[in-house]
């Protein structure tokens, strides 16, 4: 809660406004019901009209100042609530940007979806109830008791019955939603999951006709989310039974002993009259306090949700003094075990004792799980290991500035992103600083002038979110040309091929050899035609570094890369490149 609140920044002066003008409101309001026995009293039982008037002026006088307080006190509510949720959403999405691989690992997308909108509104609405009703509620219960006790101190026990039970009855129906509704916003996030899911991945559903199965599978969550609203909302239902019970209980006994008081002339009529007033405006203060309740209820379980957003820290810091420049393109894996889950005991990379030279062009092969991925996850510190060190230029990667290291090692990956904007606006993520002749030069590179400059507007092509209009191949030698950009002086190319023919493939390696050969140069890649030409081959299986040579030593040696060379090559050609003898090649 206190990490929430401190989110109000500028705007605690909106929330301490609308309390105060919701204090001045309901004391307005309390004495109204005062000034109306007076003039039922000493005025219309009395005949004296002066009085009539003046009172009935004064009252006038203080409905008017008891709406301004009321309606600037709405206002304040509005903005600093309104205030609130803003910075919280402010404050979410900054501290994600700081998390590392491993954070964003423990919260699912739908689930930090749903924090920043279903449980920032149950908050935003719940804050802005609380600095209304939950000061005016208990004001209003306070001095409407106060009064009832200046009253009638004998009567103003009827209240205290109604008060126990109804205490009973919403304390008990708020530990129980409470449960509930921790389950309800759970269920929010497998809703928004199977959303997600089904929106992003809508072609393979059509292709598969798997329609009907993933309605199912959304109706299913939504039957669940359904059944939890429907328990915690039927709760809830006890409250207005519960209310109008406490409520004709003491209408009914004030009834009863005010007029034996009245007609025994203990009591006047205007006081019956005022005490009414003041049992209906004490009842209400407890029904709103009641539904303060039920919505503190709700926004304590999003509270929490925001809470561990909010207070999760990243792995990953910068040391005190961090080194602000990376001399070099060496790299040095010194002995290193590196796991996903700390302490699980599975580790994904383990004794991985590699050395590559500035400037080498290194290929890296494996089969499915064998730790490339992770391997290179580590050089710019997405992760870090558990033993042993990874070094660029000499020095651990934990000894850097985070942004200085990640700006001279540059991540092409398979799954690549592209954002809405021109072409330029993508490439310049690369450099914001960068010419159009640079981004140009960084395209021919990557072989992607060729279809750029068949687009009607060239360069200044609009890219549609995600790069849904142009092809895989199209989206990944963007993606090169952007980490070209940055001019690093380590590239990584993580299966960033696999969309372009071989012979596309074939034409940005030899650019690469020309135009950055003084950059290490990693190639992850399935196709033994895009790692064979490297300096050095790297094979990977189940973690373990099975073997690390050039093409011909390990075609010799290593039966792992044997096996996936004849796999490849075996009946004349690697892919969609024509075999030596005329036929065509047999994919892998």
């Amino acid at each position: 809660m206190k990490k929430v609140l401190q989110q109000l920044k500028q705007y605690k002066r909106n929330a301490f406004l609308c309390i105060g003008l919701t204090a001045l409101e309901v004391i307005m309001e309390i004495l109204m019901p005062f000034v109306t026995a007076i003039i039922i009293d000493q005025g219309l039982e009395a005949g004296n009209l002066p009085v009539v008037y003046r009172y009935g002026a004064l009252m006038v006088v203080m409905a008017f100042f008891s709406l301004f307080f009321g309606a600037f006190a709405g206002k304040n509510a509005a903005v600093a609530s309104s205030g609130l949720s803003a910075n919280l959403r402010e404050a979410i999405y900054s501290n994600i940007q700081t998390f590392s691989f491993s954070n964003i690992d423990k919260f699912s997308v739908p689930g930090l979806v749903t924090r920043m909108t279903t449980d920032i509104t149950n908050v935003q609405n719940a804050f802005m109830s609380i600095i209304r009703v939950a000061v005016r509620a208990p004001l209003n219960f306070i001095f409407s008791f106060a009064m009832c006790l200046f009253i009638s101190p004998s009567l103003s026990s009827m209240f205290l019955i109604a008060v126990v039970f109804l205490v009973i009855v919403i304390g008990t129906i708020m530990v129980l939603t409470l449960k509930i509704f921790s389950q309800v916003f759970r269920r929010y996030d497998d809703l928004n999951a199977s959303v997600q899911e089904n929106v992003s991945a809508i072609r393979v559903v059509k292709a598969f006709v798997r329609e009907d199965y993933e309605n199912e599978k959304f109706s299913k969550a939504s039957r669940i989310l359904y059944k939890l609203s429907v328990k915690a909302e039927g709760l809830l239902a006890f409250n207005n039974p519960s209310m109008m019970v406490a409520t004709y209980f003491c209408i009914i006994s004030v009834s009863w002993f005010g007029a034996k008081y009245i007609v025994g002339g203990s009591m006047t009529t205007g006081n019956l009259t005022s005490l009414f007033s003041y049992i209906m405006t004490l009842l209400m203060s407890l029904m709103m306090l009641s539904m303060i309740i039920v919505m503190i209820s709700m926004s304590l379980a999003s509270i929490r949700r925001i809470s561990e957003v909010l207070n999760e820290t990243a792995d990953l810091r910068d040391p005190e003094q961090p080194v602000d420049t990376v001399a070099d393109g060496r790299i040095d894996f010194n002995h290193v075990n590196f796991s996903y889950k700390h302490g699980s005991g599975k580790n994904a990379l383990s004794n991985i004792d590699l050395h590559i030279r500035s400037g080498e062009t290194i290929g890296v092969i494996g089969g499915t799980g064998s730790g490339k991925s992770s391997l290179v996850n580590l050089i710019c510190r997405l992760y870090d290991v558990n033993e042993g060190s990874v070094c660029v230029g000499g020095i651990d990667v934990r000894n850097y500035d985070t942004e200085v290291l990640r700006n001279q090692v540059s991540v092409v990956l398979q799954k690549n992103t592209l954002f809405s904007g021109t072409i330029l606006d993508n490439l310049r993520w690369g450099n914001p600083d960068a010419s159009e002749e640079e981004c140009i030069e960084a395209c021919k590179a990557a072989c992607a002038d060729e279809f750029i400059d068949r687009m009607p507007d060239g360069y200044h092509t609009r890219i549609e979110r995600g790069g849904s209009n142009v092809s895989g191949g199209q989206k990944q030698r963007l993606c090169i040309a952007r980490a070209l950009l940055k001019k690093p002086k380590i590239l990584i190319l993580d299966d960033s091929t696999s969309a372009v023919d071989t012979a596309t493939d074939a034409s940005i390696r030899a650019a690469f050899a020309k135009r950055i050969p003084g950059t290490t140069k990693l190639i992850i890649a399935q196709r033994i035609s895009s790692v064979q030409s490297a300096d050095r081959i790297l094979v990977l299986d189940n973690g373990r570094v099975n073997g690390f040579d050039t093409h011909e030593v390990l075609l010799n040696t290593n039966p792992i890369y044997r096996e996936i060379y004849e796999a490849q090559t075996k009946g004349g050609g690697d892919f969609d490149q024509p075999a030596p003898n005329g036929k065509e090649g047999v994919p892998a």
